[in-house]
């Protein structure tokens, strides 16, 4: 199957005679006039949806014909494909709207179908196990058909992941908060899942002989430490260094999710060793001199994936494949960014400044070494100074400053980590990521990406999470049902730490 968008295809001219009389058949209809009609989009056209949505969605069979109905013509899906392909941003709101609402679950027949399996839950075992099944039948949206009929067509499936991202921009920027368009990313959500199970993805190693749009798509989706250039995007590939991603037959070329490691005699604690400092690119590897992986950068390529697990499964296939490269390796770790600390801390500043508290976050005596180093005021004046510096990432540039601000940042990252939650669970996404995954909070690295980007994110600070393998069932069980976090003795003392000098 192809990846191209279906409405490339159109641009770019059919190269199929075969796809040529299907998109003829698709595109021009005669009418009982005999007069064609061509269905390209109409702009701000209600009329113009409504016609194409009555004549691609078809009606859902009986519950007695379910298995008999013949299949749509492929023309109706590749005829949504394009007219969906032809609209602006408004209108595809305007159209997926119509498309939830209009062609949803029939939801006076399902109400029917509960009062039956009430009623039928005095009879007999098999009665109640059908009325069940039709009840369970008649909750499928009509639209789910044509989704799956899509699904089948030629780039059908990449259009599918890209409509799902069209929904979750929707629903993120509050341009529609409907419950049909909710359920509409429910029901994609659970096809893709099914489409893009473990067992149907393929795992390729990436290296500097793969095709060269591959390794494009590697450079472009990399998105935790930018890749500079070739030469950079070499070395990444190159001795030392793996680079694996999924990839699915129905998307070929397009890497679902990608995962870079570094292979290390140690575990690294600082990025700039691995993506900054640059080795001979025709070095041969040291067997002897690789005793840890470092899963530096995971990228999920896909908006339209988005809460369809692929990176744990990824981490583990990797950790299998480099076992078997590498019996002897049994230090395997991520070195993570810390995204949303720096601006958290921001806001705790400010709030703390608002309520004169300042001597919740650091002692008297980190606070005096504070305003001497900025020349400020103590109280509010130092806390806004201090905020600043956090913002602006100026005070990288005073030795004094970081000398003083090293232990303070440190406790509070520590505390931001294994402290702040959401519903129970860490705050922080990768560090959610990874204790799901059932990886051990193990070591805070100061100083470990000094680039502008990880001092404005984190304060140039890093983490890794430890996967011990045979804990990592036990610790995700753990964080998922009891919502415990698996962490090291240091990280547990700089909580400490926290807990005995902060008030909050």
């Amino acid at each position: 199957m192809l990846s191209l968008p279906a409405n490339w295809a159109f641009r770019g001219g059919v190269r199929c005679w075969r796809h040529r009389a299907v998109l003829r058949g698709a595109l021009k209809a005669p009418d009982v006039n005999g007069v064609c009609r061509y269905s390209t989009p109409i702009r701000g056209g209600v009329a113009g949806m409504e016609d194409i949505l009555a004549r691609v969605v078809a009606p859902l069979p009986t519950y007695e014909t379910r298995d008999k109905y013949p299949p749509p013509p492929e023309s109706n899906s590749l005829e949504f494909m394009h007219f969906y392909a032809g609209l602006e941003k408004e209108e595809k709101l305007g159209f997926l709207t119509k498309l939830s609402h209009d062609f949803g679950v029939d939801h006076k027949g399902i109400s029917e179908l509960a009062l039956r399996l009430l009623d039928a839950q005095l009879r007999d075992l098999a009665t109640i196990l059908q009325v069940e099944d039709r009840l369970r039948y008649g909750l499928t949206p009509r639209y789910k058909q044509l989704l799956n009929h899509i699904s089948r067509v030629e780039g059908g499936v990449k259009f599918l992941v890209d409509l799902r991202a069209d929904v979750l921009e929707m629903i993120s920027s509050k341009a529609s908060e409907t419950p049909q368009i909710r359920d509409l990313n429910g029901t994609l959500k659970s096809l893709l899942s099914e489409w893009f199970s473990v067992g149907l993805l393929r795992l390729e190693r990436i290296t500097w002989q793969s095709p060269c749009d591959i390794l494009q798509r590697i450079s472009q989706y990399e998105a935790v430490h930018p890749v500079r250039n070739w030469t950079d995007l070499k070395r990444r590939v190159g001795p030392y260094r793996r680079c694996y991603a999924f990839t699915h037959a129905a998307m070929p070329g397009e890497p679902l999710v990608v995962l870079h490691v570094a292979l290390t005699e140690d575990i690294s604690d600082n990025i700039q060793s691995i993506v900054r400092e640059f080795a001979t690119l025709d070095s041969e590897e040291d067997v002897n001199k690789i005793n840890a992986a470092i899963f530096y950068s995971i990228s999920s390529t896909q908006a339209g994936l988005q809460g369809v697990e692929l990176g744990n499964y990824l981490i583990k296939r990797v950790v299998r494949e480099l076992q078997s490269e590498f019996p002897h390796m049994a230090q395997f770790s991520s070195l993570s960014p810390i995204p949303g600390f720096s601006s958290w801390l921001q806001g705790l500043l400010g709030q703390c400044k608002k309520e004169g508290r300042g001597s919740d976050l650091l002692s008297e005596q980190e606070w005096e070494q504070v305003e001497q180093a900025v020349d400020s005021a103590p109280g509010p004046a130092a806390i806004e100074a201090l905020r600043k510096l956090i913002a602006t990432g100026e005070w990288t540039r005073s030795e004094r400053l970081t000398r003083v601000l090293e232990p303070v940042l440190m406790r509070l990252c520590a505390w931001y980590l294994y402290g702040e939650k959401r519903r129970g669970y860490a705050l922080n996404p990768v560090a959610n990521f990874h204790l799901q995954n059932g990886a051990t909070m193990w070591r805070l690295n100061w100083s470990a990406d000094t680039s502008p980007r990880g001092v404005a994110n984190s304060c140039g600070i890093m983490v890794n999470y430890r996967y011990f393998l045979n804990e990592t069932s036990k610790n995700s069980a753990l964080y998922l049902q009891n919502k415990v976090i698996s962490a090291s003795e240091q990280l547990v003392g700089l909580v400490s730490q926290f807990q005995k000098s902060s008030k909050l």
